[in-house]
């Protein structure tokens, strides 16, 4: 966990920015001691988007399947995908 004064961020942007780019982790910004926010970099923040999202469509599909969705087994799911590939 990388934690940095909200004095940090106003003095030495570029390496606090540079620091989120290397880590790809995000940084904890405190004001007065306390925690304030969090600040990391576009493409870590694009990534935890993206798996938010997936994760958001496996719970759908899992309350769908509880819910008397029907399912199919994994061969038959391998087989259309092979004929749409085919088909392509």
């Amino acid at each position: 966990m990388i934690i940095k004064p909200s004095a940090a961020l106003r003095n030495d942007y570029a390496s606090i920015s540079n620091l989120a780019k290397e880590t790809k982790e995000p940084i904890y910004i405190t004001k007065n001691g306390e925690g304030d926010m969090v600040l990391m970099s576009i493409d870590a923040f694009e990534k935890r988007e993206q798996i938010l999202q997936l994760r958001a469509k496996v719970l759908q599909g899992e309350q769908e399947r509880i819910d008397g969705a029907e399912t199919i087994r994994i061969s038959q799911a391998r087989s259309r995908l092979k004929e749409r590939a085919n088909g392509i």
